[in-house]
C-alpha cells in the first residue's frame, strides 16, 4: 500500500513583508476546504495594520473560511480539511498583553506556548503556520522588543520541531530549511 508523503504541518518564517504570507497561503491553493485561523486583533484606530489586515482578507479565495481572534489551540482541537494559522507573532503579542507579561520575567506565556504546540504536535490534518524571523537584526533596544524577539524565537523553534517542513521566505523567495 503507497504511503502519502505530504507535508501535514509546515512552518513559513519570514521577516516583515517577506512573501510568507503569500507563500504560505500558496501551500493550500490546491486544497477544497481551508480554515484560515486569523490572529490579529484590530485596533480600528491604526488604520495602517487595518489596510494590511484588508489585503489579507481580500487575497483569500471566497471558498475559505475565516475565524478570527480565536485561540490557536481551541482550533486546533477540532480537525478541518486544511488549516491556515496567520500568524504566531499577532497571537504571542496578544498573549503577552493579556498574561500582563511584558514587564514579568521571561516564560510568562510558556502555558499559551505549550498549548499551542501540543495542538500543532497532535493535528493530524494539512496544517501551514506562519510566524515571523525577527532574530536577524539588530538586539531591540527596549525589554519588550528584547522579550518579543526571545519568546518567539525559543516558540519558532518549538513549532519547527513538530512540524514536518519548515520554510524561510526571504524577498519573496522561499528557501526550503527541513
Amino acid at each position: 500500500m503507497p504511503v502519502d508523503r505530504t507535508p501535514s504541518r509546515t512552518l513559513v518564517l519570514g521577516g516583515a513583508r517577506s512573501g510568507k504570507s503569500a507563500f504560505a497561503e500558496g501551500l493550500l491553493t490546491a486544497e477544497r476546504e481551508v480554515r484560515y485561523l486569523a490572529t490579529a486583533v484590530l485596533d480600528p484606530a491604526d488604520h495602517d495594520f487595518a489596510e494590511r489586515i484588508d489585503r489579507h482578507r481580500d487575497r483569500r479565495p471566497d471558498h475559505w473560511s475565516t475565524v478570527e481572534n480565536a485561540d490557536p489551540a481551541t482550533v486546533l482541537a477540532t480537525e478541518s480539511l486544511a488549516t491556515l494559522l496567520d500568524d504566531i507573532g499577532t497571537w504571542l503579542t496578544a498573549r503577552l498583553d493579556a498574561r500582563g507579561a511584558w514587564e514579568q520575567p521571561r516564560g510568562t506565556v510558556a502555558p499559551d506556548c505549550d498549548a499551542l504546540v501540543a495542538a500543532v504536535a497532535a493535528y493530524r490534518r494539512r496544517l501551514v503556520i506562519v510566524s515571523p524571523e525577527v532574530g536577524m537584526g539588530v538586539i531591540p533596544a527596549t525589554r519588550s522588543g528584547r522579550l518579543f524577539r526571545d519568546e518567539i524565537g525559543t516558540l519558532n523553534q518549538r513549532l519547527a520541531q513538530v512540524c514536518d517542513e519548515a520554510f524561510l521566505v526571504v524577498a519573496g523567495l522561499p528557501v526550503r530549511l527541513k
